[in-house]
């Protein structure tokens, strides 16, 4: 594809910089479009070694990693995360209508060994994506296979080993990258890891009472947390036939399965027993899809439909010896998806304007089953409930279509806008036993946004966006009854869509050395949807679980808007002698309407309550040398300060430390080498200081100071 004649402007106009057709698909590429983004590469993976997807973004400006559990992890976007920001692998949903409040556990299951490359949009993206891109998106780029024009057929296997001292981690891959013909490629890979009790670097205390938190519980020696350690089997396999140059189909599949893997907060629950513990027996997830990506006649010269099929599975067990029982939950998600968008060639109006247009659309369908029972343990007995986490057979329908019109004018500025109209519903039947009522409700859905980036000078410009995206109440939302961290929280089937504005403004500048970014925003969520803290009277009829929990929430729609502020900053500088310098920084302050009515007596209330679980300020520091393709030495430093504004859901939280959670600095000393990238070996001295420290809201405190050894070697 031949450089246009006007430079910079962005994914949607792909006048910025030169793309191999095999790319156009995924042009987030930070320095290049004006929305805040970040890329995670291939060699940032490989060099830092990350644990999971999630924890890939742990560098990423304006991206806060919570974990649950061990095996669990959800990035906080500008300070929201769950059910607020989408996930997307190769383009296609990973949400579904089960994705809950708060953080959830979901993006663990993509495996960051078959990822290509992670991009972060930060802001509302509903009108590309549909609901739930109020946050933020990310977006999962899986590998792909190698294409040699100069040879027909060949076959390149590849191994990796990987062991850390923290957790006991061992963990192998095995891929095999071939090239059948010229038109055929194919890349396959298989995974297993086994990963024991986590080590810290001791417990993180209290600010405000200086007393050991309940959560995580230690062994003996003080640093071993219990409620940690899993197994997974990860498989991938990838297929592209290529018609002419430019064209190609797509056949993939991806499988995670998670076992064992307990979460940690109710592993044991505060003031339980030790041997009570909520394990997620299994966590799978499948993905397969075909997709066509090419031309569409002479007007649309990139295109792309894909057919997507998906089953997330979960399986829980609780348990309880005290009462001799065991408590089980499985639900089962089937997503049926299809996605189709095209761009058309830009249009010239003499020499001083381009136009470029992209239109598309997407259709997802849901069948959820859900079950529940519960096992007498003394007599080996299963006594089946009523109900599960939500009810079995309900059905949830989202899809939309939008367009998007991008310009150059005068070769200075560049203007985007699109919109979006899109439809949402929600079908689940009554259960009368557990005094559940049916749900059948549809949503009208819309969403737009405008971009502007005026280039200043060759290497400086300014951007302005204004973003209006929505999220549909889902399954989880009008039907679930479930244990979270604040305590139980049962259904609304009332409930009515959040809609965000986010406002942000920008500065870029770029050279051959440096790309440094600075961004200020807001983003307005209206009617969006909380936990309100209940009494034990408000349970639904005979839910004995609601009503002997220390709190209940329910989720409402807060009247009255809620606000997060904040700022980014991203600096990367390649300097002489093969030295790379990168640091950033962010900062969110948000808060709400207080959920909680007004008391009649006199006591003391606020109107306004911070947001929950808000990320703090918080930064990173990266140095790295590599004075050779293969080899590099580095230290990276990860800080945040502490975090003490806190929303009344998160007093009650126990992954939240009475008062907040500490700041903290952990430095790491990455380091590897090898032959021609063939034969690679990767270390990481993590937490040279051995600090204490947790991530605001998690449930586990992060590693003390271990090593990370990867060996991997190829054809």
């Amino acid at each position: 594809m031949r450089r246009a004649a006007s430079a910079g402007i962005g994914i949607a106009l792909l006048f910025a910089r030169s793309v191999r057709a095999d790319d156009a698909r995924d042009l987030m590429v930070t320095g290049d479009t004006p929305y805040a983004t970040s890329r995670v590469s291939r060699r940032e993976l490989e060099e830092r070694l990350p644990r999971s997807a999630p924890d890939a973004l742990r560098w990423e400006p304006g991206v806060f990693v919570q974990q649950t559990g061990h095996g669990m992890g959800s990035p906080y976007i500008r300070g929201r995360t769950g059910q607020q920001t989408l996930l997307l692998f190769d383009g296609i949903r990973l949400n579904n209508s089960t994705y809950r409040q708060g953080p959830n556990q979901y993006l663990f299951t993509v495996d960051a060994r078959s990822v290509r490359s992670l991009d972060v949009i930060r802001g509302g993206a509903s009108t590309l994506w549909g609901s739930d891109a109020i946050g933020g998106v990310v977006h999962a780029h899986p590998i792909e296979p190698s294409f040699d024009e100069a040879r027909d057929r060949w076959l390149r296997p590849r191994a990796s080993l990987r062991f850390g001292s923290a957790d006991g981690e061992f963990a192998e891959r095995f891929q095999l990258d071939a090239q059948l013909s010229s038109k055929v490629q194919a890349i396959a890979g298989f995974g297993f890891r086994r990963l024991g009790k986590l080590r810290s670097g001791g417990p993180v205390l209290s600010p405000e009472t200086g007393e050991i938190p309940q959560i995580p519980s230690f062994e003996p020696d003080g640093r071993t947390m219990t409620g940690t350690g899993f197994k997974e089997i990860t498989g991938d396999a990838r297929a592209i036939y290529r018609v002419g140059d430019e064209n190609r189909l797509v056949a993939a599949a991806y499988v995670y399965r998670q076992y064992d893997s307990p979460r940690t907060d109710q592993c044991r629950p505060p003031f339980a027993q030790k041997s009570e513990c909520l394990r997620y027996e299994e966590q799978f997830r499948t993905l397969a899809y075909v997709a066509y990506e090419g031309a569409l006649g002479k007007l649309f010269p990139a295109a792309r439909l894909a057919l997507s099929y998906q089953r997330q599975h979960e399986k829980r067990r609780r348990d309880h010896p005290t009462l001799l029982t065991q408590y089980f939950g499985r639900d089962d998600v089937d997503t049926y998806g299809i996605t189709a968008s095209a761009e058309s060639r830009p249009i010239s109006f003499g020499e001083s304007v381009y136009l470029r247009t992209t239109v598309g659309g997407d259709a997802y369908f849901d069948r959820l089953r859900s079950t529940a029972w519960n096992r007498l343990t003394d007599l080996q007995l299963n006594l089946a409930e009523p109900r599960g986490q939500y009810i079995d057979r309900s059905r949830y329908a989202m899809g939309g279509v939008f367009a998007r019109v991008a310009a150059t004018i005068a070769r200075r500025l560049g203007v985007q806008a699109g919109g979006r109209l899109g439809l949402a519903s929600a079908n689940s039947p009554g259960e009368s036993e557990s005094s559940t009522v049916a749900v059948d409700r549809q949503w009208l859905t819309h969403a737009a946004f405008t971009h502007l980036e005026w280039n200043v000078f060759s290497i400086l410009s300014l951007l302005a966006s204004y973003d209006r995206s929505f999220r549909a109440p889902n399954l989880d939302d009008l039907t679930s009854r479930q244990q979270t961290g604040p305590g139980f929280q049962f259904e609304n089937a009332g409930l009515r869509p959040e809609l965000a504005d986010t406002f942000e403004a920008g500065v870029r500048a770029r050279s051959d050395w440096l790309l440094a970014e600075a961004w200020v925003f807001r983003s307005i969520v209206r009617d969006a949807i909380t936990r309100a803290v209940r009494a034990a009277e408000d349970c639904p009829p005979g839910n004995s679980q609601c009503g002997g929990s220390s709190a209940r929430f329910q989720l409402l729609n807060t009247p009255g808007a809620s606000i997060i502020d904040g700022l980014e900053l991203a600096v990367r500088a390649r300097l002489p002698r093969d030295v790379t310098l990168r640091a950033t920084l962010a900062y969110a302050y948000g808060r709400g309407p207080n959920p909680q009515e007004k008391p009649p007596a006199p006591a003391a209330y606020a109107a306004e309550v911070p947001l929950s679980r808000v990320s703090p300020l918080n930064g990173t520091f990266e140095a790295r040398w590599a004075p050779t393709r293969a080899t590099f030495v580095g230290a990276g430093l990860r800080w945040a300060a502490a975090q003490t504004r806190l929303a009344p859901s998160d007093r009650s939280d126990a992954r939240i430390p009475m008062g907040g959670t500490p700041g903290f600095a952990v430095v790491d000393l990455p380091a590897g080498g090898g032959v021609d990238r063939n034969f690679l070996v990767t270390a990481i001295l993590e937490n040279v200081g051995d600090a204490a420290y947790r991530y605001h809201g998690s449930s586990i405190n992060g590693p003390g100071r271990s090593v990370l050894l990867a060996v991997e070697a190829g054809l």
